[in-house]
């Protein structure tokens, strides 16, 4: 059925417009290497890198994903993700996405991060390296929209307010990713590492497509 869709209604570029693909080969290329990036609370916690600034063709496509029903847009995420995540040293990784409120994910058509890190493992499994997906993280009842929070409300909201499934935890000790679509104040990124690694669950690294600010 999507393919007479996708003969019918051809795909556009959530960025640009342009036919052919949900993400035109130009837009793409907004998805940089990893740069690190320095937010106050992941300072002497665990480093964190971005693939872009949160602008211009990064942010309409992150919209468009998000908030705007454009899930096409996850196998092109998941491979940007995947290409930068190649620099990296590990021949294993375990990635673990940010989790969203329940009521977000029920918009967007489930959880959007989990879904980029199972489109980046494909592509990872593409060039010969293994990957896992652990969706262990879970926001409570209580979590508010973070957008329009100030740095402090950003930590005050999600004290205490995430849990790990019980069940869906990878064997303590065992080095992850930990995977976010934007990171703002560093406040979510803060407080799911320091859940894992309380777990035993050591957060390597953070990796996020787009840094705001």
């Amino acid at each position: 059925m999507s393919a007479l869709l996708d003969l019918l209604i051809p795909a556009r570029c959530a960025a640009c417009g342009a036919p052919g693909a949900p993400c035109c080969p130009t837009c793409q290329t907004a998805w940089g290497s990893l740069s690190e990036i320095t937010r106050a609370p992941t300072i002497g916690l665990v480093p964190v890198y971005a693939l872009a600034r949160y602008a211009d063709e990064a942010r309409r496509l992150i919209l468009a994903y998000k908030e705007r029903g454009r899930r096409d847009l996850a196998p092109s995420l998941g491979m940007a993700i995947a290409e930068a995540l190649l620099q990296l040293p590990e021949p294993d990784r375990c990635l673990v996405p940010v989790p969203s409120r329940r009521h977000a994910s029920r918009v967007r058509g489930g959880p959007h991060v989990q879904r980029m890190a199972e489109e980046c493992a494909k592509h990872l499994a593409w060039h010969g390296k293994h990957a896992t997906v652990a969706p262990v993280l879970r926001l409570k009842a209580g979590v508010r929209d973070a957008a329009g929070l100030s740095k402090t409300e950003r930590v005050a909201n999600l004290d205490g307010r995430i849990r790990i499934a019980a069940g869906t935890a990878p064997p303590r000790g065992t080095p992850v990713i930990l995977l976010d679509d934007v990171i703002t104040t560093g406040a979510t990124a803060a407080a799911c590492t320091r859940l894992l690694d309380a777990s035993g669950i050591h957060v390597s690294a953070v990796i996020a497509l787009a840094a705001a600010g």
